[in-house]
């Protein structure tokens, strides 16, 4: 049975599956869809052409489905959809899309926003990703599944995140980081490999080797990354983890890399 506290203000045109709880003094917009068992704590705002699904929780003072922070924006029609099973605490903002990256902004599911970290526009956040407090996501990001970002971390607007990555705390990323990397500093470089990640889910010894082994053949110092990435996908052509790392080296070349030296290449 909905649960919609008497102080709340929740438009009529409002669509609201079963068992969702709205808290006291929260605002759902006219255009917000709140799936089954959708949890709003106090003080929340839901507004825009917004889709947050089943059983997602959201904390006091979270801001989600506002307008996008794009001063090019001339307030056409995008959207913003939250996957399931989402946790998303205090003071987190997460924003719809503009006409520039295709008027969506979209979040996976069973991921956890922690306090005040922030979605920006056009965005595209995969599953079971962790972004900790005071994270800031810029417009048109593109972050993979199982990803991890310490907290206080700036990503660059139109930076992609692999699979697996790992964010350290404080780092501002300006390039794009690697399926299975880790990356540490201002300007964040890449620190090796989330061997601790990998083994917490699970790959085992012979997957993790073969990385490795990647690895050492795409940053060593001979010829050029173009090169390098050709001889990795010879040599590991049966390897789908390391083919994951070649496909998102290959799928955007004008985009630079984050790498463990301090030029970075393209």
């Amino acid at each position: 049975m909905t649960d919609i506290h008497p102080t709340a203000l929740v438009d009529p045109k409002a669509e609201l599956a079963t068992d969702v709880v709205v808290g006291p003094y929260s605002i759902v917009g006219p255009r917000v869809t709140l799936g089954e068992g959708v949890k709003i704590h106090s003080h929340v705002v839901v507004d825009g052409k917004t889709s947050i699904g089943a059983k997602t929780e959201i904390y006091p003072f979270a801001s989600i489905g506002q307008p996008p922070q794009d001063l090019k924006y001339r307030g056409e029609e995008s959207q913003l959809i939250v996957g399931e099973n989402n946790t998303i605490r205090e003071h987190v903002t997460m924003n719809s899309g503009t006409e520039g990256g295709g008027l969506i902004t979209k979040v996976g599911n069973n991921c956890a926003f922690l306090a005040a970290s922030h979605v920006g526009h056009d965005t595209i956040v995969g599953d079971y990703v962790v972004m900790s407090n005071n994270v800031m996501l810029a417009g048109h990001c593109h972050i993979g599944n199982h990803v991890i970002i310490g907290g206080g971390a700036g990503i660059h607007q139109f930076s992609r995140v692999g699979d697996h990555a790992f964010i350290g705390g404080m780092s501002g990323v300006e390039n794009d980081v690697i399926p299975f990397g880790i990356v540490l500093g201002n300007r964040a470089r890449l620190a090796g490999l989330n061997i601790i990640g990998l083994k917490r889910r699970g790959f085992d010894r012979e997957r993790i080797q073969a990385l490795r082994g990647a690895y050492r053949v795409l940053f060593a110092d001979d010829g050029t990354l173009h090169d390098r990435v050709d001889a990795v996908a010879s040599q590991f052509v049966d390897q789908t983890d390391v083919m994951q790392i070649v496909n998102f080296l290959r799928a955007d070349k004008s985009r630079s890399i984050c790498t463990p030296r301090d030029a970075h290449e393209a």
